[in-house]
């Protein structure tokens, strides 16, 4: 889904979030798959809600039709597009609830669930959850000591991707460090191509950047006291990690078309920019899901004309891993909840998983799903990190995903706007760091 920054564009092979307009799809009738079958579901129907269309929305058919194969229930899909919480919520009030929501901010469920509406997991799930997926996936969908969401798709988001011919030409190496970096840039630059393809049009690609440089130059401790709005945007951390973000914005040399430009580039604009058929640019950071752009619109070999590096270490810190996902919930308003809640059992398998890796598109956080699942190396070396990263805790979730909706996700309000505002001028990081803290408490009291 664009406005969460896990984004935009189906694909093939990475993880792609799409803003897709209203549709429902549906089935009975299994397609390939499902090994023993229990029929137990048979005559009943189960109604999940989510933001996905097109392919991602077809391929996320293949594992409802191999729980179709294993169960008999039928199953039908609802297109929520950008506004999940909005159309959940008149669904409930019209006694019209599906059954299964996947939900894309930890945000949004941690609402759902103090309004009451979803459902704890079930023992089965939670006792497959903690077996199967590190904790930190686990804290991410509880809510006040209860666990309501099974994460069954993830993004990572800390991926700079490149065209090799371009650094090949400019002579440049992956580097390992933001600083070297910005020095691979200057040298891209001086060979006749853009450094980076920035996607200022979009403000969730923006908090993006931030939240890996801050992640790795300030911590972990902070980012999750930031996250939670127990430390204030004001702190040193937050103007420092703004004064090595507006190092890349500031320098026109850096970015395709400089700042302007930017801000008129949006998701796939910005990936067009360095895999399309006119580059102007080398570099594009966004998450594992640029593959899936760059393969579908632009015709590219993942790991031979597009490939990525991960987003290199800040100022001495560790590399961020940062990621993002969709959660299963069980609506306890539903007509076929218990249906539902046995949907949740299956998702929470890596036979599951397998069926959408095996087709393109996907990320799993369940550690014992089969890395040959996957169908090309690029895709597996990202769900090896992500999943190492889970297993050490130094994977956090997208910290705007986790804000209210006001400052971390809306157009043209609260971070995403502060930030273009950083991008157009980057010169007072110290008086951007006190707007957002405004924004927040604002937000946050709401």
């Amino acid at each position: 889904m664009m406005r969460r920054r896990t984004t935009l564009l189906t694909g093939c092979i990475a993880l792609t979030l799409a803003l897709g307009a209203t549709a429902c799809g549906g089935s009975s009738s299994p397609a390939s798959g499902g090994s023993s079958s229990d029929k137990t579901l048979s005559g009943q129907t189960v109604t999940v809600a989510g933001v996905w269309s097109g392919s991602e929305q077809k391929n996320f058919q293949k594992v409802l039709d191999a729980f179709a194969a294993k169960t008999g229930a039928k199953t039908q899909f609802v297109s929520t597009g950008d506004n999940v919480s909005t159309v959940v919520g008149s669904k409930i009030e019209g006694g019209n609830a599906p059954d299964v929501v996947m939900v894309p901010q930890v945000g949004v469920l941690q609402q759902f669930a103090k309004k009451g509406w979803l459902e704890p997991l079930s023992s089965t799930a939670q006792q497959t959850i903690t077996a199967d997926f590190a904790p930190v996936w686990k804290t991410y969908g509880s809510v006040d000591g209860t666990l309501y969401g099974l994460y069954f798709k993830a993004a990572h988001k800390s991926t700079v991707w490149y065209s090799p011919d371009a650094l090949v030409q400019a002579g440049v190496q992956p580097p390992k460090t933001y600083d070297e970096m910005l020095k691979a840039g200057h040298t891209i630059s001086d060979s006749g191509l853009a450094a980076f393809s920035v996607a200022g049009q979009d403000g969730w690609t923006l908090t993006d950047w931030f939240e890996n440089i801050y992640l790795s130059e300030a911590g972990a401790e902070k980012y999750d006291a930031l996250a939670a709005h127990k430390l204030k945007w004001t702190d040193p951390s937050v103007v420092q990690a703004l004064t090595t973000l507006g190092k890349l914005f500031k320098d026109k040399q850096l970015i395709a078309g400089g700042q302007n430009e930017a801000l008129n580039t949006d998701f796939p604009g910005s990936v067009e920019k360095v895999f399309g058929p006119k580059p102007e640019a080398a570099m594009v950071y966004e998450g594992d899901f640029v593959a899936g752009v760059a393969h579908d619109q632009f015709k590219k070999t993942i790991g031979k004309d597009a490939n990525f590096f991960p987003f290199p270490a800040v100022s001495g810190g560790t590399a961020p891993v940062v990621s993002g996902g969709d959660a299963a919930v069980v609506l306890k308003d539903a007509k076929n909840s218990k249906a539902g809640m046995k949907l949740l059992e299956y998702l929470a398998t890596p036979e599951a998983a397998a069926v959408w890796a095996k087709a393109g598109g996907f990320l799993s956080p369940n550690k014992k799903l089969d890395l040959s699942s996957y169908s090309d190396d690029v895709t597996r070396a990202t769900a090896k990190s992500l999943v190492s990263a889970g297993a050490s805790n130094s994977v956090r979730f997208d910290m705007s995903d986790q804000a209210p909706a006001a400052f971390g996700g809306t157009k043209g309000a609260g971070e995403w706007k502060l930030l273009q505002d950083f991008l157009r001028d980057p010169s007072d990081p110290k008086g951007t760091a006190a707007k957002l803290e405004s924004a927040a408490a604002k937000a946050y009291q709401g």
